[in-house]
């Protein structure tokens, strides 16, 4: 379990509801029914999601999928404001992009650690009735909701952060270079797709170091979906340089030269920017293969203009050069500028159709409903005139009434809001 890698995740996020804002008035003499003094409520907690470099896989959200932040508090009497709900925040690994599953929209692409964005804003406390006191509205015996949480399915992907890539077809030695290179232990045997996670190692050098990763063997056509390709070209689009191993020995029945232009294909058809990264050619294990062998694919790969390092990387031999060739590589290799995508979470109310009044009928019964009349509803003191006036003046402002009438509407009709029942009297 503890090799365990997984890279792709969908969660159900959800923000806390706002505090309901309080009905309250004060007890004192003198004063028309004590004068309204209920305090607002608190805002609903958010759903956060924070980049930390300590996590190196998104397993914990194979098993835990649903995530909810806490309501905010109800207002009390005295002008008291409930307390806020806590945040929740979502640790997530570092290269995790974060996509909105309903509209396929990128909200955030966490890079850095300690980067954090809100996937989904709290709702917003409601107004106590002190708020809702005027010249005409002395005593007001209704106060407002709190406003709605925000429930979203999001997709996490891991894309890996390496300086160097390690790329070739399966079983030409990569793992076995990063295990000589770094403290990383990838399993090793000789056959095809041994590696089946990508693996991180650290290499020490010149009192400095960088991130190795050995990305699963590609074959041709892994740009289309075939073998593991698909799955883990991703993760080379985060490196910076590429060391491409090839088998220069031809010992799983493949020519060398056929094995470089085939794989390098393969990123083209991916990305051109991910074939257009700085790259340093591997000719490995030169134990089995002839010295005439070596040198027709080191003349090949340097006609083409880049380095070549002949190596056996189970004995070490010519694994310190190609390193610190890889390391001058990077010194002379700018990091790619972080693009950091803006997102801002938004309030439920502010979404197009939040104000907008829906209107049916079915079996004679006229329903409306949104949310922002849902809202009003769960607002509504149905013993007070003022409140029910409100709720009445909302509705007609939508046209909702008018549109009852060109449906059929007439006298002595019912009309339902969420799962209360008005008869509808014309005047």
């Amino acid at each position: 379990m503890a090799n365990t890698f997984v890279d792709k995740a969908q969660i159900n996020i959800k923000s806390g509801k706002g505090g309901n804002g309080a009905v309250s008035f004060r007890r004192e003499a003198n004063i028309p029914q004590g004068g309204p003094d209920g305090g607002n409520g608190g805002k609903g907690g958010d759903i956060v999601l924070m980049a930390d470099i300590n996590l190196r896989t998104l397993m914990d959200f194979k098993y835990k999928t649903k995530y909810e932040a806490e309501p905010g508090e109800d207002g009390r009497g005295r002008q008291q404001f409930g307390k806020a709900g806590a945040d929740y925040i979502i640790k997530v690994p570092v290269g995790t992009t974060v996509r909105d599953v309903e509209t396929g929209e990128i909200m955030a692409d966490l890079v850095e650690d300690g980067q954090s964005f809100i996937a989904a804003r709290g709702g917003k406390g409601g107004k106590g009735n002190v708020l809702f006191k005027n010249s005409v509205r002395q005593a007001p015996n209704f106060a407002e909701a709190g406003g709605f949480s925000r429930e979203k399915t999001i997709e996490l992907e891991l894309k890996l952060i390496a300086d160097v890539g390690l790329l070739g077809y399966p079983n030409v030695g990569k793992s076995t270079l990063l295990s000589v290179s770094t403290s990383a232990n990838p399993k090793i045997a000789n056959y095809h797709f041994t590696t089946l996670t990508p693996k991180l190692g650290v290499v020490n050098m010149y009192n400095n170091s960088f991130v190795m990763a050995d990305i699963p063997g590609l074959i041709e056509g892994a740009s289309e979906g075939l073998g593991l390709g698909l799955d883990f070209l991703k993760h080379v689009e985060r490196t910076r340089i590429l060391i491409h191993i090839v088998d220069v020995s031809g010992s799983e029945g493949r020519d060398p030269i056929e094995d470089f232009v085939k794989i390098n294909n393969e990123l083209a058809s991916y990305s051109k920017k991910l074939a257009s990264k700085p790259q340093i050619v591997a000719a490995n294990k030169t134990d089995m293969a002839s010295p005439e062998d070596v040198k027709k694919f080191t003349d090949y790969i340097e006609s083409k203009g880049l380095m070549v390092y002949p190596i056996c990387a189970p004995i070490h031999e010519g694994v310190d050069e190609l390193l610190k060739a890889a390391y001058h590589l990077l010194e002379e290799t700018a990091p790619e500028e972080t693009v950091i995508i803006p997102y801002e979470a938004r309030d439920i109310d502010e979404d197009d159709d939040y104000r907008e009044v829906y209107v049916s009928v079915e079996n004679g019964v006229y329903t409306a409903y949104g949310k922002q009349l849902e809202k009003i509803f769960n607002s509504t003191n149905f013993n007070d005139a003022g409140s029910m006036r409100y709720l009445q003046k909302y509705i007609e402002d939508k046209g909702a009434i008018e549109r009852f009438k060109e449906m059929g509407l007439e006298d002595g009709d019912t009309i339902r809001i969420i799962d209360y029942d008005f008869i509808y009297v014309d005047e």
